[in-house]
């Protein structure tokens, strides 16, 4: 039964927080000492953390969305990948809006303690998201 609860744990996560821009939320889905892996190295401490992360590609993308494709469990473990859609319409790390529209695969192995989300192992395509941005040349 863990396992269908920390499966419930991570949609509520994509529904209610990160859909719902109710960043508010994590402190009730994430464990106080939460870690966040990224890509390229990129390492996030702590619930402030994620809520400051988050809010960078909330501001750049104020219609991003994330629609679950899959979500697979065993344990502690939870496997979840969603496209994530989205215009750019404000600053993302220095790059100005350009007005596009991306659309990127998101890969995240979560693993919960508790019942709540105490580290995160997440793969975007930012590849992907710079060359659609027009960062980026396509190949």
């Amino acid at each position: 039964m863990a396992t269908q609860e920390n499966k419930e744990t991570v949609l509520r996560f994509w529904q209610e927080v990160f859909n719902g821009r109710k960043l508010e939320e994590i402190d009730k889905y994430f464990a106080d000492d939460y870690v966040y892996h990224g890509a390229a190295g990129q390492d996030i401490q702590g619930r402030e953390g994620l809520k400051q992360f988050l809010s960078v590609y909330f501001k750049a993308f104020p219609d991003l969305h994330a629609e679950v494709e899959d979500i697979f469990g065993e344990g502690d473990k939870v496997l979840s990948r969603a496209w994530c859609k989205g215009t750019h319409k404000g600053d993302l790390m220095g790059m100005p809006a350009t007005g596009k529209q991306i659309a990127i695969r998101v890969i995240c192995a979560d693993r919960l303690s508790g019942k709540k989300v105490a580290e995160s192992f997440e793969l975007p395509d930012l590849f992907g998201m710079m060359q659609q941005l027009g960062a980026m040349p396509r190949s």
